[in-house]
């Protein structure tokens, strides 16, 4: 594939997959145009937008994973809120390549109950944890999300959002570790601050953050598979300078010893599937999870596919 082989051409060696997943309840009508109407977390006979990229992303930079292991996080949904993530699998452990994170991700949502409101700055965070604990190897932060951080009608135009303001920092912060994040858009948008993250965010150490529209892309009258590669190129195509600014600021390879130490929630149910592939556990990097915190995580109630009419200005600004 042309995407591998520019990567490789570029001095890309090894990178390490990591996924955030939006399961703030925009979800239900954000694909109204672009998703015939049903919640983008539809599971069905047909991958929804978030299988697609995950599946497109994961079959790209599997060839420079060494291990294969690709830690999954959910955000948005009534556990975590804008506060936390909550982790794929109940020990931790990552997923076993981008099949495990897909067949996992089916068998969660579910028991997901879509919340808010959105912000981006968990699972920057939990990224930049896993980046310390690593040692420093380079990371990819991977965020499929359907829509803009959430920014409340009451926030005077040219201010940030308490959530805006919170990604900004975590943003800024991220760009001292060798940690690219790639935020793909599925669903209808809205997008002009995530063109403004993308391109506006002062002080970093390196341009660390790209932006790309995956249902832009996916609507073009091209085949399908002109489709992946575009959208695979778009999204990866910041990553081989970003590697080679980690080596240029001397942050590959170091640990820093500031990261937020982020504990990621059980997910919101117990079981999983016991035959899925085994991989190595890396639980002991992480602090355990408080008992309370399990129990409050512990959800019964399920997403539906049909459309949530979307609320009024002042109701989104509280997703």
């Amino acid at each position: 594939m042309q995407v591998i082989e520019a990567l490789a051409q570029a001095g890309l060696e090894s990178s390490n997959l990591i996924i955030g997943i939006d399961f703030t309840k925009s979800n239900e009508w954000t694909g109204k145009r672009s998703f015939n109407g049903v919640s983008l977390h539809h599971i069905g006979d047909a991958p929804n937008p978030y299988e697609q990229a995950i599946s497109i992303i994961g079959q790209t930079l599997s060839a420079f994973d060494e291990d294969n292991l690709i830690p999954c996080y959910g955000f948005g949904d009534a556990s975590t809120h804008d506060q936390d993530v909550f982790a794929f699998n109940p020990d931790e452990r990552p997923c076993y390549g981008f099949q495990e994170a897909l067949a996992r991700y089916r068998e969660i949502v579910p028991h997901l109950r879509l919340s808010g409101p959105t912000s981006f700055s968990p699972i920057i965070e939990m990224a930049t944890t896993i980046v310390e604990q690593s040692g420093g190897q380079y990371h990819v932060l991977v965020i499929i999300a359907d829509g803009q951080v959430t920014r409340s009608v009451n926030t005077e135009f040219g201010q940030l959002s308490t959530q805006e303001q919170m990604t900004v920092d975590a943003i800024v912060q991220a760009s001292e570790f060798p940690l690219s994040i790639i935020l793909v858009g599925v669903g209808d948008g809205p997008w002009d601050m995530m063109n403004e993250f993308d391109d506006n965010i002062p002080a970093r150490s390196f341009d660390n953050f790209q932006f790309v529209n995956f249902t832009g892309i996916m609507s073009k009258k091209i085949s399908q598979s002109n489709k992946e590669t575009e959208f695979a190129l778009s999204a990866l195509m910041e990553i081989p300078l970003q590697y080679k600014a980690t080596l240029q600021l001397g942050i590959l390879g170091r640990r820093l010893a500031k990261s937020p130490e982020r504990v990621p929630l059980p997910p919101p149910f117990a079981s999983y599937n016991t035959t899925s592939r085994a991989a190595p556990s890396w639980a002991n990097n992480f602090r355990s999870v408080p008992s309370n915190l399990r129990e409050e995580a512990t959800l019964d109630s399920t997403i539906t596919p049909s459309v949530t009419p979307p609320p009024a200005a002042d109701a989104r600004a509280s997703e």
